[in-house]
């Protein structure tokens, strides 16, 4: 089978805004099989397989499902796969995990569960049927905004201080200080790292880390032959030692070597480029 690789993204309904950053549509088929690393982001993210289950495993412990969701974490993750890979992949922020789902983003920090663990049965059972009955990405994109508009929860939302300190984390790339975080807030700087990493998962400090290292990520995959001192410059490190150092930690391995690795290609989207 000649291997083939397709991408696609997708808004969520206007009512999930706030909630739902994007769907991303993927299949790859024909490819060997190998190991995917799944690498520490600012999202909770659930994945529904439209193929086999999703072999996941982290440094505490490991899931196979057909629908698995995972906080934010900040060790790299891994996915087996047979050398297809057929599914639907969402972007929630954190800070909507109680909304729409009734659960604290906390309980999730460094894990992966089955879906159907935090949704229920019933609804992931429902939800996973939708997706795999539709048969256009956009499609399967509004099952998936149909079921969790049904299914949002009335819940206190994160406080204001929390979320003013998640946009001055997200829009700065990660580059204000905890110290300066607590000042705008109103906050001491012990409080607002308690309280943050209670409603949004991680504390400040490293999901700062992890914000700037997604960064350069992104900036990786849109341009690989960027030289790394460029790449560490324009995402907002010191140098490319910290740079190298962040990879390292994050995902396991440096910029180049983790390129290397990937043995799925980086495609570029198809349609509809998200905003947000």
């Amino acid at each position: 089978m000649e291997a083939a690789a397709e991408a696609v993204t997708g808004r969520p309904a206007p009512a999930l805004a706030g909630l739902v950053t994007v769907y991303r549509g993927y299949r790859y088929t024909g490819f060997p099989p190998g190991r995917h690393v799944g690498l520490p982001g600012r999202h909770i993210t659930f994945v529904l397989s439209l193929e086999d289950p999703l072999e996941v495993s982290w440094p505490r412990g490991a899931v196979s499902t057909t629908a698995t969701i995972g906080g934010l974490h900040a060790d790299p993750v891994t996915i087996t796969h047979t050398g297809t890979q057929v599914g639907v992949h969402v972007d929630v922020l954190p800070t909507a995990l109680p909304v729409l789902f009734g659960l604290p983003p906390g309980e999730l920090t460094g894990t992966v569960v089955a879906l159907a663990d935090v949704v229920g049965a019933t609804v992931g059972r429902e939800l996973e049927e939708r997706v795999r009955a539709a048969r256009s990405w956009p499609a399967r994109f509004a099952a998936i905004d149909r079921v969790l508009l049904r299914g949002r929860r009335s819940t206190l939302p994160p406080s204001r201080e929390v979320l003013r300190a998640w946009d001055l984390l997200v829009h700065s790339q990660g580059a204000v200080p905890v110290t300066a975080l607590a000042h705008e807030v109103g906050w001491s700087r012990r409080h607002l790292s308690e309280r943050f990493g209670r409603e949004v998962g991680l504390p400040p400090k490293v999901l700062a880390r992890v914000v700037r290292f997604q960064a350069a990520v992104d900036l990786l995959k849109q341009d690989p032959a960027r030289s790394l001192a460029d790449l560490a410059a324009v995402a907002g490190y010191a140098d490319q030692s910290h740079l190298n150092r962040d990879f390292r930690t994050l995902a396991g391995a440096s910029p180049t070597q983790w390129l290397a690795a990937e043995d799925l290609p980086l495609v570029q989207d198809g349609v509809d480029q998200p905003g947000g």
